[in-house]
């Protein structure tokens, strides 16, 4: 049913694009074009040496729609990537780009700081409206810098300033973003290397991690033991660490590598950090807005947050970010945060017609569907493949753990992680036009986070490519 709604407005979008591309044609008439090479040259030329998609993903996009990119050799890829997930209905979708058009020709100034336009009205109305109603009505909003980075950094200042304290907990394999606090509550170490002072006062707890338990464990045993952990150093006074200004955490870690908590889990922490007073702030950046089958990632569990984070495809696939608190967190004073582009009202427009049309249309259900479908594909691919430690996601959160069956296994069976090998089948996967991220440990999940909007059809393509490009890997081992 999703489908018919969707697929007419895709090919009157697909009809646009043509005449869109028509114009560009005419206008670069005389232009000699050029190629993938031209381009990804001139990128290592001028760039610097921290960009990353295009060390794995070496190609240069000439033009998008729906869930496909193409390049500038005339490739076509499925693009499940996505912009790390903030195209929740892919590219060009004529719900967004009309109301960015709309914007436009209302003549809504571009940027706002923090005063206030029938636009931000609009969005702030319809991001509550999306939100528990117990957590909506007792809630407030801060708009933040662009980032999701930025908005992590917002949460921590708030609930500091709140509760007067300075610790704050954080989890193992937790990703929060690449400025400097954020950094700092961020699970991989690489980042951090060579980067002194971050922020002090983060302790990081066990994630449940059922696949590789960081208890040797596995299973229910596992995350059961997370949590009496947890519980103990909360209550020992000689934990070393202060009472804590909030616990943040990711329902689903994505960077992470794909890893979803127990829903009894979350609801145990969050008894946990209610009956100590510790604000619990929830990251939704990646996975808000129907990515996990549910509109917000903590709604499976069944709890609600103290702090919530979103920024990705509360925009539309513009850059916007925001925190949504409880009220009685709102200690801080004018200024206390603030950003120049914190007022995108292009971004509240688009992100305004993304929340309505993903509500409207139930594409937090359709993706549910959708990764359970490439789930089971996945999964029948694993039987006969070693290679294929773990098919684990949540919705259209999907990740593959690749690892080495030569190696010798843990204590668990559990065998090492094979980053080398998820390298390779993700450059295959490019090869048949497939765009997917690596992730997890060692980089050796392969992840996929294609748009909301994506078909049956297409899901099944998904699912024949990467076939073939484990196959053609395990060939040339």
């Amino acid at each position: 049913m999703v489908q018919e709604v969707i697929q007419p407005e895709i090919d009157e979008a697909f009809g646009a694009v043509s005449l869109l591309q028509s114009a560009i044609d005419e206008e670069m008439a005389g232009i000699q074009p050029q190629g993938n090479d031209y381009y990804l040259d001139r990128q290592s030329g001028f760039e610097s040496n921290a960009r990353s998609y295009p060390r794995r993903l070496p190609i240069a996009i000439r033009r998008a729609q729906g869930v496909y990119v193409e390049d500038m050799d005339g490739r076509r890829y499925i693009d499940c990537l996505a912009g790390a997930g903030a195209l929740a209905l892919g590219h060009h979708h004529p719900i967004v780009a009309g109301a960015i058009q709309r914007t436009l020709a209302d003549g809504v100034p571009l940027q706002t700081l923090d005063l206030t336009t029938p636009v931000k009205d609009r969005f702030v109305e319809a991001l509550l409206s999306g939100l528990p109603k117990a957590f909506a009505e007792q809630a407030r909003i801060q708009f933040c810098g662009p980032s999701g980075a930025d908005a992590i950094e917002a949460a921590v200042k708030l609930v500091k300033t709140a509760t007067g304290r300075r610790s704050i907990l954080a989890f193992h394999g937790a990703y929060h973003g690449m400025t400097h606090g954020a950094l700092g509550l961020t699970g991989e170490t690489g980042p951090k290397q060579h980067i002194s002072g971050l922020m002090p006062d983060v302790h990081f707890l066990p994630f449940p991690y059922v696949y590789r338990c960081p208890f040797g464990l596995g299973g229910e045993v596992g995350w059961r033991s997370s949590l009496a952990y947890i519980e103990r150093l909360l209550d020992d006074s000689n934990s070393g660490i202060t009472s804590p200004a909030a616990m943040i955490l990711e329902a689903v870690q994505g960077e992470g590598g794909v890893i979803p908590a127990p829903d009894e889990w979350l609801r145990e922490i969050r008894r946990l950090t209610r009956e100590r007073d510790i604000p619990l702030i929830i990251d939704e950046v990646q996975t808000g807005i129907g990515r996990t089958g549910r509109l917000y990632a903590f709604e499976h569990a069944g709890i609600l947050p103290d702090v919530l984070v979103l920024s990705k495809a509360i925009g539309g696939g513009l850059p916007l970010s925001a925190v949504v608190y409880r009220k009685d967190l709102d200690r801080w004073q004018a200024g206390a945060h603030a950003g120049t582009f914190r007022g995108n009202q292009l971004a509240m427009a688009a992100g305004t017609a993304t929340l309505q049309y993903v509500k409207e249309h139930r594409l937090d259900r359709h993706a549910h569907e959708m990764g359970e479908r490439l789930m089971a594909i996945l999964r029948t691919i694993q039987k006969d493949k070693p290679q294929i430690g773990d098919v684990r996601g949540c919705g259209l959160m999907i990740g593959i753990e690749i690892v080495n069956p030569v190696d010798p296994p843990d204590a668990l069976g559990v065998y090492p992680p094979h980053r080398k090998l998820a390298c390779r089948i993700q450059t295959e996967c490019l090869k048949r036009g497939l765009i997917v991220e690596l992730g997890g440990r060692q980089g050796s999940v392969v992840r996929f986070l294609p748009p909301l909007i994506v078909t049956a059809d297409e899901i099944d393509r998904i699912g024949t490519l990467f076939a073939e490009a484990v196959r053609i890997s395990d060939i040339v081992q």
